[in-house]
């Protein structure tokens, strides 16, 4: 509420204050939707910056719609649309630059960066010349927030189909980000509606030890 409720929001979200220097390195925005998702706003990963300077604790956002693998609406052939082919090298850029730009200002040590998606993809192509959701194995990049980066953590088989060394959870990682922003996720417990206690994590869902 104490953002809410000052002009540091809308300060915030202004991009005609920022840089024009800064905003140029996080690449250009199209407001084009895709069906059902947001548009390739790349642009709000420096509003998230700046709204995370404003005083935001915890700030999400969207990237554009890549759940391609339908008749209508097939992988490969999208990737190669004039008006997605740029979404890939795009969404690298904006995250490269939201990263050393908070190197850059200091801010490296306190706001923690998750990139991922819901699921991962089948790493067998289906008749419609394209991947479909396949949860069991995923990817996620993770930067910021005092962590020990620049490595990979867990591995699938081969084939890409499911994990094989050192499986990591969506909660190990909901556990490290609760522990970037020194809150303990173990001990730490939330009233539901029903007044009943839950836990932030499942319990036993600790850190990952090789980034914290």
């Amino acid at each position: 509420m104490g953002i809410l409720t000052t002009s540091k929001l809308m300060g915030a979200l202004d991009l005609s204050k920022e840089d024009s220097r800064v905003r140029s390195r996080y690449g250009e925005s199209t407001e084009v939707f895709q069906c059902d998702s947001a548009p390739p706003m790349v642009e709000n990963l420096c509003l998230a910056r700046r709204l995370v300077e404003a005083g935001a604790r915890f700030v999400s956002l969207n990237f554009s719609r890549w759940d391609w693998h339908g008749p209508d609406d097939m992988n490969f052939p999208k990737c190669r649309e004039a008006k997605c082919r740029e979404e890939c090298p795009r969404l690298d850029q904006g995250v490269a630059a939201l990263v050393s730009d908070l190197h850059e200002r200091g801010l490296d040590q306190d706001v923690s960066i998750v990139v991922w998606g819901e699921f991962g993809r089948t790493p067998k192509i289906n008749g419609n010349n394209s991947r479909d959701h396949w949860p069991q194995a995923n990817t996620a990049v993770l930067a910021g927030g005092g962590m020990r980066t620049g490595h990979v953590v867990g591995s699938t088989h081969r084939y890409g189909e499911v994990p094989q060394i050192r499986p990591v959870r969506f909660q190990e990682i909901f556990a490290t980000l609760y522990h970037c922003a020194d809150i303990d996720a173990q001990n730490t417990r939330v009233f539901d509606q029903s007044g009943v206690p839950q836990y932030l994590v499942d319990q036993g869902m600790l850190p990952l030890r090789e980034v914290t």
